[in-house]
């Protein structure tokens, strides 16, 4: 989730992954895949931005895991 905030300034929350464009202007317009369509005051660059810091802290959070962790080699 990231926060924007609308042409009067009310912060709103949305969601990163359903963003589906940005199209840029004196305000910025952002599409989401649901169909929904919202005015903010900040640019598409700065958006872009919130975007990947958002997706790098997803990534950052998720565990790798060890597929051979727990596995013991019978040997003959």
């Amino acid at each position: 989730m990231i926060t924007l905030h609308k042409l009067n300034g009310t912060p709103i929350v949305l969601n990163a992954e359903l963003i589906e464009c940005l199209e840029p202007g004196p305000e910025t317009v952002v599409a989401l895949a649901t169909g929904n369509r919202y005015l903010v005051r900040e640019s598409a660059e700065e958006i872009s931005a919130k975007v990947v810091e958002y997706r790098k802290k997803v990534n950052a959070e998720s565990k790798v895991v060890n597929p051979i962790k727990g596995y013991n080699r019978e040997h003959p």
